[in-house]
């Protein structure tokens, strides 16, 4: 999970209401189920100790969820009387209470909002391509990207003997052209898209040309599809199978290679302390607590690596107003210069010090071999 649309929560102070609520309506009764689920959250706020103003936000907001339509679930962050965030989830969640913190309890999201990347779609042809923005929850058209359609002499019909070696060249020329603004485009396109994954379909002789003037870099994020089309309603079911496998893929792949780059780092030699059940030397990876307050303070962090519900995911930290304020002891929070400290979940200070830094958090599912305790990262350099 890419951590940049965390962002708004931590640029201004808490506290802040929390609230993951299942919103699925499949029953006949699910008005009445929502009302009471609705009821619920105002209740946990409330004792939690939410100002009247901001549970008064988080149940306007929630009276307006659609009745058609709507998502498994929703993760409202609320402060000030104002609802920042209201986040679509993949899962419903089950059993998170409301929550009142200093900081937002996003933790959650990593397994509920799904690790699906965004996706940027080019449907291709000789004549250029149409492109669309796609997540887990919806899609979006971000226009065209269109070549010079040479035309011969103003008729459709190969000419014969001595222009024919003309006209296929004057062809091919163009679609080369056309090839080399589609795939400029698609380079331009994916940073500012934030997509993690291009997918390219159409004609396989066309789209193949387009990949391979792609930049080695975009290369690397981008597969083919073989059964989507660029002409009005075209069948897109087999196409949306074949996204959703390559979007699976892409995330399981790139799990695999973020555990398969700690375990190296964590296990170089001269790493270990023999009296320490964590990693305290230098290394690509930090694994336990302190290890990992250390290099989020310090900006290293470059995947942060967590399984939900494990033991130091839940353990208190101490915190500042500043991003990078986080220590396990309070004394070292008030070294750093923070006056009051204050007490969070540590998975919520980290992911609020990673994001900020640039980061990105990959959940270990339970049962994978992952960091000890639960908590670990993969570095941009060595500690």
């Amino acid at each position: 999970m890419e951590l940049g649309f965390l962002k708004p929560l931590f640029a201004r102070p808490g506290p802040w209401a929390s609230v993951y609520i299942e919103t699925t309506r499949a029953t006949e009764d699910a008005q009445k189920v929502q009302q009471l689920r609705e009821r619920a959250v105002a209740s946990q706020l409330i004792e939690a100790g939410t100002d009247a103003y901001t549970v008064r936000a988080v149940m306007d907001r929630l009276a307006h969820e659609p009745v058609s339509g709507a998502p498994p679930g929703r993760a409202l962050f609320a402060a000030g009387a104002e609802v920042v965030l209201d986040i679509p989830l993949s899962v419903a969640p089950a059993g998170i209470p409301a929550t009142w913190s200093v900081l937002p309890h996003v933790a959650p999201l990593a397994d509920l909002r799904g690790d699906r990347p965004a996706c940027l779609v080019a449907y291709i042809d000789r004549t250029g391509a149409d492109l669309e923005l796609r997540d887990a929850h919806h899609r979006e058209s971000l226009g065209q990207a269109n070549g010079k359609e040479w035309q011969g002499r103003g008729h459709r019909s190969i000419p014969a003997d001595r222009y024919e070696w003309h006209y296929r060249n004057k062809v091919e020329n163009s679609w080369n052209e056309t090839a080399d603004i589609i795939a400029r485009e698609l380079a331009r396109r994916l940073p500012e898209s934030e997509a993690e994954l291009i997918v390219l379909t159409g004609d396989p002789r066309e789209r193949r040309a387009v990949f391979n003037r792609l930049p080695e870099r975009v290369q690397a994020v981008t597969v083919e599809a073989g059964n989507g089309s660029r002409s009005p309603g075209a069948s897109t079911s087999l196409l949306d199978r074949q996204i959703a496998d390559a979007c699976e893929k892409f995330a399981r792949d790139r799990l695999e290679n973020a555990l398969d780059r700690f375990r190296v780092g964590r296990g170089r030699p001269g790493e270990h302390r023999e009296s320490s059940a964590v990693d305290t030397g230098p290394g690509e990876a930090a694994e336990g607590m302190p290890a990992v307050v250390d290099a989020v303070r310090k900006h290293q962090v470059e995947t942060l690596l967590f399984t939900p519900d494990a033991s130091d995911a839940g353990r208190e930290v101490w915190i500042g107003p500043g991003v990078d304020q986080v220590a396990v002891q309070r004394g070292q929070a008030q070294a750093m210069g923070v006056a009051k400290p204050e007490r969070a979940r540590a998975d919520d200070a980290l992911l609020r010090s990673a994001a900020a830094a640039g980061g990105e958090v990959l959940m270990v599912p339970p049962g994978m071999r992952g960091p000890a305790g639960g908590l670990g990262a993969v570095l941009r350099w060595s500690m």
